[in-house]
């Protein structure tokens, strides 16, 4: 072999600074926002290093170790893999997938699609981001109700007006239709989540028409005066993890005539505890996933060919899906109960704390109400400011609902339980009690 001299780049580099990134990076780029996530996980991570205990309810993801992926899907995987199938798959996804989830959706949903209307995706991230992508024009307006988990950076990249309709604790946090009806004739796009993405509620049937109305009607006036149609995104990537009495409904189940304005956004990332995989679907009219098909040919958003077909066997097993569910459920249930049965005991005793009782996801709406209040004669003026304390002394690592949108400092935080032990929360508890008995 030829040896070459080694060349250090960073001798070349530009020194980083304001001026430097003005003229290198485009205007979108330095518009990007950050994820408070992310620097609240970095907090996390220096804690762990030091020796600390940490309970992490920040991820929505899955430990293995806690929630590991179906047997007979990582069999399937393995089996795909050994076979050497690891070329490129149909850009539309693997036709066994695509039929798997057309029989999926009609069996459990009530929903039957033609196989036009299915777009095989890496996740639902990429769905979400294409969806807003072939939808939106720049300057069109996007509705989304806040908290809610990423249409902030997706108005933002497609260039779209973003309008926030913040939503209420009563409500679950969940939009309703006179929350949205005063901007809906200059909307574009509504995207909603159901379980919601922080707040693991679920919008109830009765809000669901009412919102469907809205739109249908909506339509009804635009085709006449030839305006360009309002879509709705609905993302129910946590729609098999339903855990209380609410049962998960689709805006066609209540008004059939939304299946002309409707783009699903789903996979397993969730509901199999199989976030790594990448397996997720657009369900839409045939001419929307057409275009979503093209606009993901262009970035190669492809989910495994392996994971595809693996997931195609387990969608078609019935049995071995009732089983998963059924455990993982159990599981699930019991940590977000443990936290608000223990949250509810606290609250009785008169301390400044609630919670909203969990309905669907992985995620528990917590109120740490403390803002305007103090602890050890250091006044609390920020949501931020509340997790900080949680982390550092008291070992709880919690994501604000500040990261979601809503700016409102009163006190609500996302608690996820997909990367925790049951134990883990058990010791948890008493510190964050004790906390909240020092806030004066």
């Amino acid at each position: 072999m030829t040896l070459i001299e080694t060349v250090d780049a960073a001798e070349y580099f530009e020194p980083t600074s304001t001026e430097l990134s003005s003229q290198s990076i485009s205007a979108m780029a330095r518009g990007m926002v950050g994820s408070e996530i992310l620097r609240i996980a970095g907090n996390v991570r220096t804690l762990q290093a030091q020796g600390r205990t940490v309970c992490n309810f920040t991820v929505g993801d899955f430990a293995p170790s806690q929630f590991p992926i179906p047997e007979a899907l990582r069999d399937a995987a393995i089996e795909s893999y050994s076979a050497g199938r690891t070329n490129y798959p149909p850009a539309e996804g693997v036709l066994a997938l695509r039929k798997a989830v057309l029989a999926h959706y009609e069996k459990r949903l009530g929903l039957r699609y033609p196989l036009e209307s299915i777009q095989i995706i890496s996740g639902a991230r990429p769905g979400l981001y294409a969806a807003y992508g072939v939808l939106i024009d720049p300057g069109e307006t996007v509705i989304y109700p806040v908290p809610s988990w990423n249409n902030n950076h997706y108005a933002y990249l497609c260039g779209s007006k973003a309008i926030e309709v913040p939503t209420r604790p009563e409500d679950g946090f969940l939009p309703t239709a006179a929350l949205l009806e005063p901007f809906i004739q200059e909307a574009r796009l509504i995207s909603i989540n159901s379980p919601l993405n922080p707040a693991g509620t679920m919008i109830s049937p009765e809000e669901l028409r009412k919102i469907s109305e809205l739109i249908v009607n909506e339509n009804t006036r635009r085709k006449e005066l030839g305006l360009r149609l309002l879509y709705l995104v609905y993302d129910q990537i946590y729609w098999e993890l339903q855990l209380g009495d609410i049962r998960h409904v689709t805006p066609i189940e209540v008004m059939p005539e939304m299946a002309a304005y409707t783009i699903f956004i789903d996979g397993i990332s969730k509901s199999w505890a199989a976030t790594g995989l990448r397996v997720g679907w657009v369900v839409a009219p045939p001419h929307i996933t057409d275009r979503i098909k093209a606009f993901l040919n262009h970035v190669g958003a492809w989910a495994p060919h392996p994971e595809q077909e693996a997931t195609a066997h387990i969608l078609s097993a019935d049995n071995v899906l009732d089983d998963f569910y059924a455990n993982m459920h159990n599981e699930v249930r019991a940590r977000l109960n443990l936290i608000y049965n223990a949250v509810q005991e606290m609250k009785a005793a008169g301390l400044p704390v609630d919670a909203i009782a969990p309905q669907g996801a992985i995620y528990l709406s917590t109120q740490f109400d403390l803002v305007g209040k103090s602890l050890d004669g250091v006044p609390i003026t920020s949501n931020a400011q509340i997790g900080d304390i949680l982390l550092e002394q008291a070992g709880v690592a919690l994501v604000p609902f500040q990261a979601f949108g809503l700016r409102q400092e009163t006190g609500w935080m996302r608690l996820s339980v997909g990367a925790v032990s049951v134990a883990d929360v058990e010791q948890c508890i008493p510190r964050m009690r004790a906390i909240l008995e020092r806030v004066k």
